[in-house]
């Protein structure tokens, strides 16, 4: 072979070596990905806890005041001077008794005129019927007599009405408040003189929002607290709705009394309550740690497949409904069998699917400590 071409063979064998090398680099450059040389990502470690289902009660909540069986404001019809009391602060009175006695000479005399004058008017009239009988008077002249008698009678009945005015009594059986007068005193007719109360039985009345109507029937279950006693409740029916809607706050006035009354009870008392309008057989309950606020929503972090050794995880919007202590009720998106995430989900919140190891608690919602943990050693010892 001449030297010429071994020179080309060289020359041709350089450059399929420079190739080869080329697409060696080019290759490992651009190598596929090794799958199973590439480490699985590690699943996140979180504790999840099984919805609970249980019978609810659906309630609605308000605020309300108290108010006793009758309660009424004594005023005077007239004005007068205060002569008499008839009471003492705080007294329990009964129905006709004479409370607050206004200075009445002036109407006794008017009413004993009048008898007189009546007392007149009557034996003129037995005179005048006598003598027609005698014929000596004609019939008009009895007539006359007879409306005289009449007007009489009724000047008596009307400054027996006066003399009635200067006297305010109970109107029912009740207790007395703290009297707003003393002797001596001139009043003004229709000034606030004294309260008057019968706390034999209570009412609350209370308004809840026109959506509750449909629901709503005397007899109702009524609880209530008051700020003033607690610790207590107090246990109420409803008794009478309103008969129309307030427009302002489109909501309705209901009253309910209470079953038992109790002598610390009072008016105005300010009374928070529950009315009962139905139960849910079925409603699924998850504690509130499993709950995460973002961007004004709550969301939850549920199990796809809860049974799986690395179960995979799903970011739910949830609908909240009642509250319970360390409770609250999942409208939508949960059903029995279902668990939730209750610690660890900050790194579940990205919303794709996530594998996780779940870490199961107790019912008190600790970690259970492992065989492993050294005698005496506190909770930060036991590793999961």
């Amino acid at each position: 072979m001449s030297q010429n071409t071994r020179s080309k063979l060289h020359s041709i064998a350089a450059l399929a070596a420079l190739f080869a090398l080329g697409a060696a680099a080019y290759w490992w450059q651009h190598r596929p990905a090794q799958a199973a040389a590439a480490p699985a990502p590690a699943a996140t470690p979180v504790e999840a806890q099984p919805v609970e289902l249980r019978v609810l009660a659906e309630e609605s909540q308000a605020v309300g005041s108290l108010r006793a069986r009758q309660s009424v404001m004594l005023k005077p019809e007239v004005s007068g001077r205060v002569v008499k009391l008839g009471f003492s602060d705080g007294q329990r009175v009964r129905r006709g008794q004479v409370l607050i006695q206004l200075d009445d000479s002036l109407q006794a005399a008017q009413l004993q005129q009048a008898e007189a004058q009546a007392g007149i008017a009557r034996t003129q009239l037995q005179r005048n019927r006598e003598l027609l009988a005698q014929s000596f008077v004609s019939a008009s002249v009895v007539d006359q007599a007879k409306a005289a008698l009449d007007v009489a009678e009724a000047q008596v009945a009307l400054n027996r009405a006066q003399l009635e005015r200067m006297r305010i009594v109970a109107p029912f059986d009740g207790v007395a408040g703290i009297r707003q007068v003393n002797l001596g005193d001139y009043v003004k007719d229709g000034a606030a003189l004294l309260s008057l109360e019968d706390a034999s039985s209570m009412w609350v009345d209370f308004r809840l929002p026109e959506r509750d109507l449909p629901r709503l029937r005397k007899g109702q279950s009524v609880s209530l607290t008051l700020d003033a006693m607690p610790g207590r409740s107090f246990e109420a029916r409803v008794e009478a709705l309103d008969a129309q809607l307030d427009t302002a706050g489109r909501s309705m006035l209901v009253r309910a009394r209470l079953d038992k009354s109790a002598p610390e009870l009072k008016s105005g008392l300010f009374a928070r309550v529950s009315v009962r309008l139905g139960e849910r057989a079925e409603a699924v309950l998850v504690p509130e740690e499993a709950l995460v606020p973002q961007g004004g929503k709550q969301f939850l972090i549920k199990l796809v497949d809860p049974k799986a050794e690395l179960p995979l995880t799903e970011k739910i919007e949830a609908k909240l409904g009642q509250r319970l202590p360390g409770k609250v009720e999942v409208l939508a998106g949960l059903k029995a069998g279902d668990w939730v995430v209750t610690a660890g989900q900050s790194r579940l919140m990205r919303g794709e699917k996530q594998a996780i190891k779940r870490i199961d608690v107790d019912q008190q919602g600790r970690r259970p400590a492992t065989a492993s943990a050294p005698a005496g050693a506190g909770p930060s010892a036991a590793k999961p």
